[in-house]
């Protein structure tokens, strides 16, 4: 019983504060566009205790026909991103360096697990984050779960609330590729969201 307490009050953490509903214009969605090269591929990221090991939040990168972040009920934003209800696009390589950096702090490390899809499982992929909504709070892993539910490739994934369930599922698919990002950043690290809006590398 104290386990799973811990476990649930692990994920009411960090990083799976609450999203509101956020609808951004299609001129700007349209002009953030960005198409990474290389294979069409799914990223997941799962931030983790230091201290306990316990999933605290979860998010998936998805690299089709553009890429976009699927950061449910996440709190990490970024002036140049568009967002709609969750998904974010526009996800250059400096964006997805800034949103592990936000997360990754001495008490919280980010495991990377990026596994290559077909363009057509991406976009199916894709196309299911959009459609989903906004998340609310503590709800990161079971909208994750239920986005890649019966898709194919995916069908061994859990359906689960847990961060670290979801990450030790994406560990058995094959091909699965995965690294784990630490920081020694101070806990209070939120205050790197206005050190990222006047970064020099985004000119």
């Amino acid at each position: 019983m104290w386990k799973l307490l811990f476990a649930m009050a692990a994920i009411l953490g960090l990083a799976s504060c609450g999203a509101e509903p956020i609808w951004a214009p299609e001129e700007a969605v349209a002009a953030a566009r960005y198409e990474h090269p290389g294979p069409t591929s799914v990223t997941l990221f799962t931030v983790l205790s230091t201290r306990s090991g316990a999933g605290a939040h979860a998010g998936l990168l998805i690299n089709g026909s553009q890429r976009v972040l699927f950061d449910p009920a996440g709190t990490w934003r970024h002036p140049r991103l568009p967002e709609r209800n969750d998904v974010h696009f526009g996800v250059t390589p400096k964006m997805v360096d800034f949103y592990i950096d936000y997360h990754a702090r001495e008490t919280y490390d980010v495991v990377e697990q990026t596994v290559e899809v077909s363009p057509e499982v991406a976009e199916l992929i894709m196309q299911r984050a959009m459609a989903y909504g906004a998340v609310p709070k503590a709800n990161c892993t079971i909208a994750l779960s239920r986005v890649l539910e019966g898709v194919p490739g995916f069908e061994s994934l859990p359906m689960t609330w847990f961060p670290k369930r979801m990450m030790e599922g994406f560990a058995e698919l094959p091909g699965v590729s995965t690294r784990t990002i630490t920081d020694d950043d101070a806990d209070e690290n939120h205050g790197v969201l206005l050190v990222q809006a006047g970064d020099p590398r985004l000119e």
